[in-house]
């Protein structure tokens, strides 16, 4: 018998956090600029820190899970080994919205401001290419991908660090260097609603554990990879918003509130800088495209492997390329959507998919150190059941943030999996048993 073709370990701790940060794309600080200035009242620098502090919980409940459980299905897999493969797979099931819409987002975005640079040609012409393009080269492979990622992750620094350069240049001795993180005449509820739409600019370090099974020593190298990406996405989005708060202290008004970040770049660089952030930013959405495509093939594989879905075609592993390359087919076809759908429901769907992950995963924590293994020490009840049960009370709290219509779209999502899963699911079948008990008891009768 042929041996199955497997995942190949080539991914290093460096190419894992690049493929993380690509995913989490950093010029998303100046995408959400507009939205997050006006939540946070302008108080970016407070907002920002404030998110950085709530969403290492959750960082850190997907390291500690990562250690336990070393594999490529993410929430999908944590949740169903720590709590119930049920609970597992619907985890799973509301994470693929997270990361099937995400190739969406970038083909959508990508689309609109290619045809803004060039009216000519149709915005559907730009999201087939790209998505043609991001298709290719996760067919070549993680290493590659990720090799890719890195240059244009590198790119995007660099333009965050002139854009920082060029603050420098403006700020004046007058200014206090302590104003942006002490300034207390902006209610803190106003920081807290900017930190609860920042906190979406750091989606992305869970999408790197489903890389696991193609990282090398992945138990060590996982855990670090998060902790490096949360770091530095954090100094990439509060060392620009502090030289802009010192800059201009005073409220800004923007023309457009979507295109602030644009705004705010011209306003400190000039038009030059406007065109550089244009085609970075465009890199930036390629480079998302890529490294989100990498992450919903690796969960989809391993959701075949395990027969969840058809292992025929969904468990499936090109014998050169080593890549599953009927998935990433599947996701590049699934990406089409951005032709007929609208952004903000993209992005509401990616909201629910990503915080119920978190949720969950932050409770497996709980579950699996504190309650089943017993790590009830003075140390284990911080470590195992303080901090994760605080990730879990954060990301519950944003979760009641959401929209009503993200909400109703997310359940009738959830619904959807239910019917698929239908009664070959292990809970399914134990809550039909008594009605299937019933009904053949009350057969018999009648014969």
């Amino acid at each position: 018998m042929r041996e199955q073709a497997k995942l190949q370990q080539t991914l290093t701790l460096v190419q894992v956090v690049f493929l993380g940060l690509a995913w989490m794309t950093p010029m998303i600080y100046f995408s959400i600029y507009g939205i997050a200035y006006e939540s946070s009242s302008g108080m970016l620098t407070q907002s920002y820190l404030l998110a950085f502090i709530a969403i290492m919980f959750t960082a850190y409940s997907y390291g500690l899970m990562s250690v336990a459980h070393p594999a490529s299905g993410s929430a999908y897999t944590y949740v169903k080994k720590s709590l119930h493969p049920y609970l597992g797979f619907l985890v799973g099931w509301a994470l693929l919205l997270d990361y099937l819409f995400s190739p969406i987002i970038a083909c959508l975005t990508f689309g609109v401001y290619m045809h803004a640079e060039f009216p000519s040609v149709p915005a559907y012409a730009w999201m087939i290419g790209i998505n043609l393009a991001i298709t290719l080269v996760n067919v070549k492979g993680a290493a590659f991908s990720a090799n890719l990622s890195k240059w244009f992750v590198l790119l995007q620094m660099c333009f965050i660090a002139l854009f920082c350069i060029l603050l420098l240049r403006n700020i004046s001795s007058l200014h206090d260097p302590m104003a942006p993180l002490t300034q207390t005449d902006i209610p803190f509820s106003s920081i807290l609603t900017g930190a609860s739409v920042i906190c979406f600019s750091f989606l992305g370090f869970d999408s790197i554990t489903t890389m696991a099974e193609e990282t090398k020593n992945a138990q060590k190298n996982i855990p670090r990879a998060i902790g490096f990406i949360i770091i530095i996405a954090s100094i990439l989005y509060v060392t620009p918003s502090y030289l802009t708060q010192l800059v201009f202290p005073k409220a800004i008004s923007f023309l457009n509130i979507d295109s602030a970040g644009l705004e705010i770049v011209r306003m400190v660089g000039g038009a030059a800088l406007g065109t550089a952030f244009i085609v970075v930013l465009l890199f930036a959405i390629f480079t998302q495209g890529i490294s989100s495509v990498s992450s919903v093939s690796r969960l989809l594989y391993v959701m075949g492997r395990e027969s969840i879905l058809p292992p025929k075609y969904f468990a499936y592993l090109h014998p050169k390329w080593k890549t599953p390359v009927v998935n990433i087919m599947t996701v590049a076809i699934v990406s089409m959507l951005a032709l007929v759908i609208h952004l903000d429901t993209a992005v509401k769907f990616v909201n629910f998919g990503a915080l119920t992950a978190f949720f969950f995963v932050n409770v497996s924590v709980i579950r699996h150190y504190y309650a089943q293994e017993r790590r009830r020490s003075a140390k284990g009840m911080l470590l195992y059941l303080v901090l994760p049960g605080c990730g879990a009370a954060f990301i519950g709290w944003l979760f009641l943030q959401l929209s009503e219509d993200a909400l109703i779209m997310g359940l009738a999502w959830l619904l959807a999996g239910i019917l698929f899963h239908g009664r070959n699911a292990p809970f399914v079948k134990q809550l039909l048993k008594p009605i299937t008990k019933s009904k053949l008891l009350s057969g018999r009768q009648t014969n």
